[in-house]
């Protein structure tokens, strides 16, 4: 959902000039996450976001910090992450939004934790806003289930005319990320079989999932256009694709991820993103044409990552054949390593992905964690831990990723 603090963080000083020839000025970037308020005692989400608002310091949009927002439903609250020039702003932006968060959520007996969905059975309670009782009232039990915490990233375009020949070209990498980030396994007090639930209960979403190549900025905004039209949708804030052209900012925002548990992979995740972007915007300019995967294909790409993360087979973003996950996260990096070396986040990047790999997302530590102690509540609050890295890490086996 849109957040309403958006405007304050990611203002327009996120174009600053992309790096356009290998090395000088990177595309800016930034994050936003959303996570679970849940009670620190037994782990249930507690409807206590505007409460957390009304105690969390205030800073100004000029500020150059994360800024926290409400989102939907009252059990969640979202942070907003800076205009980042580096990985390592990113990762500071990442860690500070958590403790914002966090600090918030104790003035109200609460923790914020990075989880997609609740473990412990949950009733939503919506944020009493104008927009959002429309929505109930509009989309029903859809709206009413909605609590599912997501993870977006925002990288600087020039144009809307390069943003869509960006998202013509990064729409097949995007399962990758939904495999990567992974971290909603249980639903309602069930495991549900997928590593990432989240996905499944936002496709539910008339908007939501993979578009067909577009061709042109005029191309993408007559879509829209005619979605608006139909009336099904109340406004152009509820085109929920996977990825789309932002509407307040000069950016592509990637909206496919789950929230992750772990700080380092939220970072990795943002830092993969832009260099998809930059490789996407340096084959629009060569001339490179976008990958024809039609819609359909892409959807069974999610729908496969969704199921079983990094944990079994993904499709192959460019062949649409079962592969590996290990492979597939290593035919991304390859594709994205002239990117990351440019940036300086190639060494950094390729580790984190092989200890995703070797360690699993989120969404394997929590069934580790209910596993070990047949408690729900135990799920929660370790979660609490991970995302504020204040948890001991799990065992790694050793791997090495290659980019070449």
């Amino acid at each position: 959902m849109e957040a309403f603090l958006l405007g304050a963080a990611l203002n327009s000083s996120v174009t600053r000039p992309p790096n356009r020839s290998g090395g000088g000025v990177q595309r800016t970037f930034g994050v936003e996450e959303e996570f679970l308020l849940v009670d620190a005692t037994t782990g249930q989400p507690v409807p206590a976001a505007e409460a957390c608002l009304a105690r969390a310091p205030q800073h100004p949009a000029t500020s150059g910090g994360p800024s926290l927002a409400l989102e939907v439903q009252q059990e969640q609250l979202e942070a907003v992450g800076p205009v980042c020039s580096t990985l390592q702003e990113v990762i500071a932006g990442i860690r500070e939004g958590r403790r914002l968060a966090d600090e918030a959520a104790r003035s109200v007996g609460a923790r914020a934790v990075a989880v997609a969905t609740s473990p412990v059975p949950a009733t939503p309670t919506l944020v009493p806003q104008p927009r959002f009782l429309n929505m109930a009232t509009r989309f029903g039990l859809t709206l009413r289930e909605q609590l599912t915490c997501g993870f977006h990233i925002h990288v600087g375009i020039t144009d809307g005319e390069e943003g869509v020949a960006i998202l013509d070209r990064i729409r097949v990498w995007l399962p990758v990320l939904l495999a990567l980030s992974a971290n909603s396994p249980f639903w309602q007090g069930a495991d549900t079989g997928y590593a990432s639930f989240r996905y499944q209960a936002w496709s539910r979403w008339p908007t939501a999932g993979s578009c067909e190549r577009f061709g042109s900025e005029r191309a993408y905004h007559r879509y829209v256009q005619s979605l608006l039209t139909t009336g099904v949708l109340l406004d152009e804030g509820m085109v929920y694709f996977d990825a789309r052209l932002s509407r307040n900012h000069p950016t592509v925002e990637v909206r496919i991820a789950d929230v992750c548990m772990e700080a380092s992979h939220a970072a990795a995740i943002a830092a993969i993103v832009r260099s998809l972007v930059e490789r996407a915007a340096q084959e629009w300019r060569a001339g490179i044409s976008a990958p024809r995967l039609s819609a359909g294909q892409l959807r069974l790409a999610a729908w496969k990552a969704s199921q079983s993360g990094v944990e079994d087979t993904l499709l192959h973003p460019l062949l649409n054949i079962p592969c590996p996950a290990g492979d597939v996260v290593q035919v991304l990096l390859s594709h994205i390593r002239p990117a990351l070396a440019d940036s300086g986040d190639e060494e950094q990047v390729t580790a984190e992905a092989a200890r995703i790999l070797t360690s699993g997302t989120g969404s394997r530590r929590q069934r580790e964690i209910m596993m070990s102690t047949q408690s729900l509540t135990a799920v929660a609050l370790e979660a609490v831990g991970h995302t504020h890295g204040t948890a001991p890490a799990p065992h790694r086996r050793s791997r090495r990723l290659q980019t070449s």
